[in-house]
Protein backbone atom coordinates (compact mmCIF):
# COMPACT_ATOMS: atom_id res chain seq x y z
CA UNK A 1 0.00 0.00 0.00
CA UNK A 2 1.30 3.90 -0.73
CA UNK A 3 1.16 5.47 2.22
CA UNK A 4 1.19 8.77 1.28
CA UNK A 5 -2.74 8.06 -0.41
CA UNK A 6 -4.01 8.16 2.84
CA UNK A 7 -5.27 11.59 3.81
CA UNK A 8 -4.65 11.09 7.29
CA UNK A 9 -0.94 10.74 7.26
CA UNK A 10 1.19 13.63 7.56
CA UNK A 11 3.81 13.98 5.12
CA UNK A 12 6.43 14.88 7.56
CA UNK A 13 5.28 11.58 9.61
CA UNK A 14 5.45 9.30 6.80
CA UNK A 15 8.68 7.42 7.88
CA UNK A 16 7.32 6.33 10.98
CA UNK A 17 3.79 4.96 9.11
CA UNK A 18 6.60 3.33 6.60
CA UNK A 19 8.12 1.80 9.30
CA UNK A 20 5.12 0.34 11.21
CA UNK A 21 3.76 -0.88 7.65
CA UNK A 22 6.61 -3.25 8.17
CA UNK A 23 6.66 -3.91 11.67
CA UNK A 24 8.98 -1.51 12.92
CA UNK A 25 9.16 1.16 15.30
CA UNK A 26 10.85 4.21 15.00
CA UNK A 27 11.34 7.24 17.07
CA UNK A 28 11.85 10.83 15.83
CA UNK A 29 15.26 12.27 17.09
CA UNK A 30 16.52 15.78 16.71
CA UNK A 31 19.77 15.69 15.67
CA UNK A 32 20.79 19.42 16.73
CA UNK A 33 19.68 18.83 20.76
CA UNK A 34 19.26 15.39 20.25
CA UNK A 35 16.48 14.38 22.03
CA UNK A 36 13.83 12.04 20.50
CA UNK A 37 9.78 12.78 20.02
CA UNK A 38 6.79 11.74 19.63
CA UNK A 39 4.31 12.19 17.70
CA UNK A 40 6.67 12.67 14.64
CA UNK A 41 6.58 15.99 13.14
CA UNK A 42 9.10 18.52 11.58
CA UNK A 43 10.18 20.85 14.25
CA UNK A 44 11.71 19.67 17.35
CA UNK A 45 9.44 20.44 20.04
CA UNK A 46 12.74 20.91 22.52
CA UNK A 47 14.79 23.13 20.74
CA UNK A 48 12.67 24.18 17.22
CA UNK A 49 15.33 23.01 15.03
CA UNK A 50 14.29 21.51 11.71
CA UNK A 51 16.64 18.68 11.67
CA UNK A 52 14.63 15.56 12.31
CA UNK A 53 15.55 12.01 11.68
CA UNK A 54 14.28 8.13 11.97
CA UNK A 55 16.03 5.73 14.32
CA UNK A 56 14.95 1.72 15.08
CA UNK A 57 13.50 2.15 18.59
CA UNK A 58 13.97 -1.11 20.50
CA UNK A 59 9.90 -1.41 21.74
CA UNK A 60 9.79 -2.02 25.11
CA UNK A 61 8.55 0.85 27.72
CA UNK A 62 6.75 0.84 30.48
CA UNK A 63 2.94 2.13 31.09
CA UNK A 64 2.92 5.91 32.13
CA UNK A 65 -0.97 6.14 32.37
CA UNK A 66 -3.90 3.83 31.49
CA UNK A 67 -7.27 4.00 31.56
CA UNK A 68 -9.49 0.63 31.88
CA UNK A 69 -12.85 0.27 30.11
CA UNK A 70 -14.79 -2.60 31.23
CA UNK A 71 -17.91 -3.65 29.37
CA UNK A 72 -20.27 -6.70 30.02
CA UNK A 73 -19.56 -9.41 27.43
CA UNK A 74 -16.74 -7.42 26.08
CA UNK A 75 -12.93 -7.91 25.62
CA UNK A 76 -10.96 -5.19 28.13
CA UNK A 77 -9.64 -2.44 26.80
CA UNK A 78 -6.81 -0.48 27.77
CA UNK A 79 -5.53 3.07 26.44
CA UNK A 80 -2.07 4.01 27.78
CA UNK A 81 0.64 6.35 27.53
CA UNK A 82 3.59 4.12 27.28
CA UNK A 83 7.28 5.82 28.06
CA UNK A 84 9.13 3.56 25.70
CA UNK A 85 13.10 3.01 26.30
CA UNK A 86 14.40 5.80 24.07
CA UNK A 87 12.27 8.55 26.16
CA UNK A 88 9.27 9.89 24.40
CA UNK A 89 5.43 8.36 25.70
CA UNK A 90 2.92 7.63 23.41
CA UNK A 91 -0.66 7.10 23.72
CA UNK A 92 -1.81 3.18 22.48
CA UNK A 93 -3.29 0.56 23.50
CA UNK A 94 -2.46 -2.73 25.89
CA UNK A 95 -3.59 -5.93 23.66
CA UNK A 96 -3.85 -8.75 25.62
CA UNK A 97 -4.12 -6.88 29.39
CA UNK A 98 -5.22 -9.11 32.32
CA UNK A 99 -7.69 -7.36 34.80
CA UNK A 100 -4.56 -6.40 36.80
CA UNK A 101 -2.46 -4.32 34.23
CA UNK A 102 -1.06 -1.47 36.12
CA UNK A 103 1.24 1.95 36.09
CA UNK A 104 5.12 0.55 35.50
CA UNK A 105 3.84 -2.62 34.21
CA UNK A 106 6.85 -3.43 31.07
CA UNK A 107 5.35 -3.89 27.72
CA UNK A 108 6.45 -4.77 23.99
CA UNK A 109 5.46 -3.51 20.96
CA UNK A 110 3.27 -5.64 18.39
CA UNK A 111 1.00 -4.27 15.36
CA UNK A 112 -2.85 -4.07 14.42
CA UNK A 113 -3.97 -3.23 10.78
CA UNK A 114 -6.14 -0.29 11.46
CA UNK A 115 -9.73 -0.28 9.58
CA UNK A 116 -8.56 2.79 7.31
CA UNK A 117 -5.40 1.14 5.83
CA UNK A 118 -2.66 2.15 8.54
CA UNK A 119 -0.82 -0.79 11.09
CA UNK A 120 -0.56 0.90 14.64
CA UNK A 121 1.52 0.05 16.86
CA UNK A 122 0.30 -1.50 20.30
CA UNK A 123 1.65 -2.93 23.16
CA UNK A 124 1.47 -6.07 25.62
CA UNK A 125 2.23 -6.72 28.49
CA UNK A 126 6.33 -7.76 28.67
CA UNK A 127 6.53 -10.96 30.82
CA UNK A 128 10.28 -11.37 29.89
Amino acid sequence: MDLSDLAQVNFDALPYWEAAAKGDLVVARCTSCNEAHHYPRAVCPFCRAETIAFEPASGTGEIYSLAVTRIPDKPLRVVAYVTLAEGPTMMTRIIDAPEDVAIGDPVRVDFEPHPEGLTVPVFRLDRN
